[in-house]
């Protein structure tokens, strides 16, 4: 048995890409797992699937058929060429696969590293897949180490407690300067990843959202992914509206600004805005009461959070690595248990029947029977000792699987001269 993981993230796929592959549905989620576990070669499939990758995860004995097939699936699930996707994802087996998923688990592979969002996401991809009983007990050891490795990168590390990408930086920015912002409103304008993840952190703030984009649709899908507590302007509204919030966030690939110095004026409240764009999207302003942040201002602040992380990556990275090896070394010993048990079970047997023989030819007298069987098994048990020991340590190695088939040949060779 493997483990096969093929990813796709926003590390080598495109946001489009991304969105064609995306199963944002129980019933597409649950035809797709159908089509991967009713292949012969694939015994258990879970797929994650959120805005910034889908990863697929599967228990298979053949890695090359599994991963043809896997791709033949989503290429039909997506309408994409084969090609194309086997040109971007990642494709990786057993321990890279599990140190891959660590990474995912414990957000060091996040667009913004240290959220926390993606071990909830995992939890329901796994609880989903487990319930449907498209996955049973080698994904489930793989997913009971990943959530403890991701408890202990939290629990021995700050990664989750300094914010890393502009848009978290921005909005840190702005809750650093409010005892809440409940009661704030704020204009987010764009509708790219950068304006998603505003959102987001805004909205988990309490503070109310509106999105405007020049595509309305766009804003709209947003919305509907961030809840009731966004809403949708249209983009002509902007001259009009952009004097009614308290907040603004906006970055547009626009070739000139879009908020023009004749659109301000002077207001009553506090205002933040946050110009996220290259060019900038916002003019330059001495209005009293209006604080305009440019990407430059919060640039600093991220470098300055990710040379503060720099240790807690290297932290981070160990963890990944240590519950790596002790999850293979945790398997490993898992196969070699019951082979070692079978090993004395047909020595104490093999004890036994020389036992029977040397009485039966008259070599050890009848009334010797239990001492002689007893003297035979602790022969038979001091040799093994050594032996089993080290068969126990070799199992650690990477090679253990060729000394488990080169044990099991050895043991069934025996058997087959003796009968």
């Amino acid at each position: 048995m493997h483990y096969l993981l093929i990813s796709f993230s926003h590390h080598n796929t495109t946001l489009e890409i991304r969105e064609k592959l995306a199963l944002n549905d129980e019933e597409s989620l649950s035809k797709c797992l159908s089509l991967l576990t009713d292949h012969n070669t694939i015994y258990e499939s879970m797929i994650v699937s959120t805005c910034n990758r889908l990863e697929v995860l599967c228990s298979v004995e053949n890695v090359l058929e599994a991963t043809e097939y896997i791709f033949l699936v989503l290429s039909s699930h997506a309408n994409i060429q084969i090609q194309e996707l086997e040109g971007r994802a990642d494709i990786l087996e057993d321990q890279g696969a599990m140190h891959h998923l660590f990474n995912v688990a414990s957000s060091l592979d996040s667009m913004v590293v240290g959220e926390t969002q993606i071990v909830g996401q995992l939890k329901d991809a796994f609880k989903f897949a487990n319930d449907n009983k498209f996955c049973e007990q080698k994904i489930s050891r793989a997913m009971h180490y990943a959530f403890k490795c991701a408890a202990e990168v939290r629990n021995k590390s700050s990664i989750s407690s300094k914010p890393v990408s502009i848009a978290s930086v921005a909005v840190s920015k702005v809750k650093s300067k409010f005892s809440t912002i409940k009661d704030k409103t704020a204009l987010i304008i764009g509708a790219g990843e950068m304006s998603r993840l505003c959102a987001k952190h805004l909205t988990s703030a309490g503070c109310k959202c509106t999105i405007m984009n020049r595509t309305f649709s766009k804003a709209q899908k947003i919305a509907d992914e961030c809840g009731e507590n966004v809403s949708v302007k249209p983009f002509d509204t902007l001259a009009q509206s952009i004097n009614e919030f308290d907040f603004i966030f906006t970055a547009t690939g626009a070739s000139e600004s879009i908020i023009k110095s004749d659109m301000l004026k002077a207001c009553s409240f506090e205002r933040h805005w946050f110009d996220m764009a290259i060019p900038r999207d916002i003019d330059d302003s001495s209005i009293s009461g209006l604080h305009i942040y440019r990407i430059d201002d919060l640039k600093n602040i991220v470098s300055e959070n990710i040379a503060l992380r720099e240790d807690e990556a290297k932290l981070c990275y160990s963890i990944v690595g240590k519950y790596t090896q002790e999850f293979f070394n945790w398997l490993q010993s898992l196969s070699i248990e019951p082979f070692i048990k079978e090993v004395y079970i047909k020595a104490m047997k093999c004890a036994d029947e020389e036992t029977t023989r040397a009485i039966k030819s008259g070599y050890i007298p009848k009334e010797y029977e239990k001492q002689a069987l007893k003297m035979n098994e602790q022969v038979l048990k001091r040799f093994l000792h050594d032996v089993t020991k080290r068969m126990r340590e070799a199992s650690h190695d990477l090679d253990a699987d060729t000394l488990m088939s080169s044990m099991q040949y050895i043991c069934e060779l025996n058997d087959n001269n003796k009968g």
